[in-house]
């Protein structure tokens, strides 16, 4: 019990440390570029851009179409449950959970604009990352207790169906405010 406690922590730990990298390397690039950055993503392209990926990640998961898996994901490696598949995850879902993020973290990265310190906004988004984190941390390190919860079925495809009207609505959202900043 002991070490599958400590698997699971060590596991999500890395997974969200991962996350954590990415978010550091959107600071540091925030910090660098100044107000460049904040021109940018607060442009109405950006935004009808934003929308338009969520509206599509929502039609995926009502079965539309698929969206493929990318080939580096398949390697031998990443099959493996170890650590480094579980930090290689984090990066690349860093990037994949942003636009549920965009208003936190584009005001946070508008914010390190101003400021122009390097350090101060990778330790900024550092501890975002792992603030938000914390909670898939305690899951991870916990999921033995998880192991209760009802099998998949239908409950299941209608949050699945909810959850993509949810995002088609959320990619509506960001359209319509880039047509008004138009």
């Amino acid at each position: 019990m002991l070490a599958s406690l400590a698997q699971g922590f060590f596991l999500s730990t890395s997974y969200v440390t991962g996350i954590a990298v990415t978010y550091c390397l959107l600071g540091l690039l925030a910090s660098l570029t100044g107000t460049i950055f904040g021109v940018i993503s607060s442009s109405p392209v950006a935004y009808f851009f934003v929308g338009a990926v969520i509206i599509l990640f929502g039609l995926s998961m009502l079965d539309l179409f698929i969206v493929p898996v990318p080939r580096f994901i398949k390697l031998p490696v990443f099959k493996k449950q170890n650590y480094f598949s579980a930090f290689v995850l984090g990066l690349s879902s860093g990037l994949i959970v942003s636009p549920c993020l965009t208003p936190v973290l584009g005001s946070i990265l508008l914010y390190l604009t101003t400021k122009k310190s390097l350090v101060y906004g990778t330790a900024l988004l550092f501890c975002f990352a792992y603030g938000m984190g914390f909670v898939l941390i305690l899951l991870g390190t916990f999921s033995a207790a998880l192991i209760h919860l009802p099998k998949s079925g239908k409950w299941m495809e209608n949050i699945k169906r909810f959850a993509a009207f949810v995002l088609i609505l959320l990619g509506v959202y960001f359209i319509v405010t880039a047509i008004k900043r138009l």
